[in-house]
This record gives C-alpha cells, sequence and structure tokens, in this order.
C-alpha cells in the first residue's frame, strides 16, 4: 500500500493512513465484528488484511520493512479500528508489544531476522511477562527459569494470560538466569513456537476480546539458541519496563476506540428513538448523559496523543505519560459503554446490539498491561518518589 508521497508531511501521512484504515473498518472489519465475538476465534482474515495493507508495519524502522510513521499515527490506527472490533485492533497492537522488546535491545541480525517478518504479517508475534503467579509483581515473583547450556539455554516455566500465544511464531519471554540477583537477574528471549520444549496450553474464556486468543505457554526443556538473548543477561527486566512505557499507550488507544465506537452508536440510536412523543436526545437526562460521555472520551484521547508524543520524542518523563493515559483512557472506556448500555435501555443489553460487547471488550482494559491500581502507584510515585512529601504548613 502505498502511504505517501517522499515530499509528504506527517500530517498528511497520518491523514492518508486513517483515511485507508476507516474504509478497511467500515467494509471488512465492522461487518465481521460481532461473529469475530460470538465465534471467539482468531479472525486470520481480518489479520491478513491488515498484513496486506502494511498496517502491522506503521510504527517499525523503514530499514526493517516498516512504515516508519510516528507513534501518533500508530495509536489513531489502534483507535480507528478498535472502534468497530476490540479484538482485531488489539491485532495491530499486540505486533507492535511483541515487536518492542527487538526494538530496543535486540541486535541487527535479530531485527533482520525478526522484525521484518512481524513487520510483513509473515510472523504473528506475543509477548510472555505474566505468571500463574506473577503479575503486576513480574519482579519479585517470576519463576520461569533459563540455564545457559553451551550455544543454548534451556527454558523452564509456565506463562499464562498471554494474547496471540496459541497462534505466534515467534514469542519475547522472560526468565530468571540468576536466582540470586533479583530483577537483575531477569533475561529477555526471542522464542519460537517450533523450537523443541515450546507447548501451548489452556485456553482461556473470556469475558471480552473473545477474539483474541488468550492462553498459558508451556515451556519444558526448551531449547533457545543462545543467540536469541535479547540484550545482555540480566538486562529483560529494564527491557520489560520500556516496553510498557510504549505498549501502554496502544492499550489506551484501545480503549480509547471502544469508547469512541460505544459513543457514536448511543448518540445515533438517541436521536432515533422516539419516546414520549420525541426523540430521547431532546430529553435533558440524555443530553447531560451524551455531553459527560463527550468531554470524558475527549479527555482521555488528549492525554493518549500526548503520550503517544512523548513515544515519539523518547521523552524523559514517558512513563508517567503512559500511566496517565492508561489509567484515563480505561476507566473512560468503561464509563463510556455503561452509559451507552444504559441509554439504549433493554436494546443495550441484547446481543443485537454492539454496545454490550463494547462493554465486555472494555473492562480489560483497566486490567492488562497493569492494572489501573499500577498505574496509580507509578504516576505518585513520580510525584513524591519513595519518600513522603514535605508537610507544608501554612
Amino acid at each position: 500500500m502505498a502511504i505517501a508521497s517522499p515530499h509528504a508531511t506527517a500530517s498528511e501521512d497520518d491523514a492518508m493512513i486513517l483515511e485507508v484504515v476507516r474504509e478497511l473498518v467500515a467494509e471488512r472489519v465492522a461487518p465481521r465484528a460481532a461473529e469475530i465475538d460470538e465465534k471467539g476465534e482468531f479472525a486470520r482474515d481480518v489479520y491478513d488484511l491488515f498484513a496486506g495493507n502494511d498496517l502491522l508495519g506503521v510504527p517499525f524502522p523503514e530499514e526493517y520493512g516498516g512504515l516508519g510513521l510516528s507513534f501518533l499515527t500508530y495509536v489513531k490506527v489502534v483507535e480507528e479500528v478498535s472502534k468497530a472490533c476490540a479484538s482485531s485492533g488489539l491485532m495491530i497492537a499486540v505486533q507492535e508489544l511483541s515487536a518492542l522488546a527487538l526494538i530496543i535491545a535486540g541486535t541487527d541480525a535479530q531485527k533482520r531476522k525478526y522484525l521484518t517478518k512481524l513487520s510483513s504479517g509473515e510472523m504473528i508475534g506475543a509477548y510472555a511477562l505474566t505468571e500463574p503467579g506473577s503479575g503486576s509483581d513480574a519482579a519479585g515473583s517470576m519463576r520461569a527459569r533459563a540455564e545457559k547450556r553451551g550455544d543454548h539455554y534451556v527454558l523452564n516455566g509456565n506463562k499464562v494470560w498471554i494474547t496471540n500465544g496459541s497462534v505466534a511464531d515467534v514469542v519475547t519471554v522472560f526468565a530468571v538466569t540468576d536466582p540470586a540477583k533479583g530483577p537483575s537477574g531477569i533475561s529477555a528471549f526471542i522464542v519460537e513456537s517450533t523450537f523443541p520444549g515450546f507447548k501451548v496450553g489452556k485456553l482461556e474464556k473470556k469475558m471480552g476480546i473473545r477474539g483474541s486468543p488468550t492462553c498459558e505457554l508451556i515451556f519444558e526443556n526448551c531449547e533457545v539458541p543462545a543467540e536469541n538473548l535479547l540484550g545482555e543477561e540480566g538486562s529483560g527486566f529494564r527491557t520489560a519496563m520500556r516496553v510498557l512505557d510504549k505498549s501502554r499507550p496502544g492499550i489506551a488507544a484501545q480503549a480509547v476506540g471502544i469508547a469512541a465506537g460505544a459513543l457514536n452508536f448511543a448518540t445515533t440510536y438517541a436521536t432515533e428513538r422516539i419516546a414520549f412523543g420525541k426523540p430521547i436526545a431532546q430529553q435533558q437526562g440524555i443530553q447531560f448523559m451524551l455531553a459527560d460521555m463527550r468531554v470524558e472520551l475527549e479527555a482521555a484521547r488528549l492525554l493518549l496523543y500526548e503520550a503517544a508524543r512523548k513515544c515519539d520524542e523518547n521523552a524523559a518523563d514517558l512513563s508517567v505519560w503512559a500511566a496517565y493515559c492508561k489509567l484515563k483512557a480505561g476507566d473512560v472506556a468503561m464509563m463510556v459503554t455503561t452509559d451507552a448500555v444504559q441509554i439504549l435501555g433493554g436494546f443495550g443489553y441484547s446481543t443485537e446490539y454492539p454496545v454490550e460487547r463494547m462493554m465486555r471488550d472494555a473492562k480489560i482494559t483497566q486490567i492488562y498491561e497493569g492494572t489501573q491500581q499500577i498505574q496509580r502507584l507509578v504516576i505518585a510515585r513520580s510525584m513524591i518518589g519513595k519518600k513522603p512529601p514535605p508537610v507544608i504548613r501554612r
């Protein structure tokens, strides 16, 4: 897909690709959204559609097959797709998530081998950090182990809640290489699904994003070539935290998209639904709800776009901005979709209308890539550090 001329500005690139995305979503994604949710299956046709139109590689470096566009453009693409189908929007977000560790810590050889295939869609990616007893406490409770044996590492352990895990070709996996060093003993690896000892475990049955497979990954004496170590031994946790700084805005974009899709539908419904002799949109109670939904959505969107700009700049305060937008967008998505269901009344509770699906999809944006409570910790600690602030007396 030709995105822009060599002389196009960033804003022109942005407008051109978003126009393409809107057309694809309207013609190919939106009509499939309800079926994708009902069947709970990975929509390979949608993935291939995105790959064929270069949408999986929007922010990837051009030298590795990507479009080299801004992170701001990337979050707008995820938002646009998520307005119609959150599971489909997640395809683009998780492909970026799986590539981020490579972009941050990979060697040129690793990038050419894997990043080019993730960018084109030839490979599906996944990211494996969470374990049965290690969610928010990823550093302190990690149990997966990787032991160096000659020219390879032997990986043992379980990872859970892994998006794309059952369909992934390549997974970024974190494991402890030196238990005595705590977080500094965690390393990152590029693991192919064809490596001996790689197994797919339980597939989760979820409330929402049902078209996005989430599963357990099991590593039983999984042999990983030493050349697939990402960065140096012991640098894995630092890499994981840098990844989250740029993956959280992607989830915020999904949340903003879900909220926008629900608000659009509820607004249209309110202008067409007649009660007491006039459209319910003319009732002040409904107008107040719609106004609050709009203001909260725009506030979340502004935080998201500013965080995306911080990503483009690799700003020093990126971590806290990623937390700002993730926290706000997740809460707004839940609030807006809940109110959209309320505006539709009984119809909102029916699977014949999309807002109940959007409400179910919205909930996960308050949980994954760091819960809302973790975002609040990140924000608070950026304000006060590890010590309480001084008491100000007047």
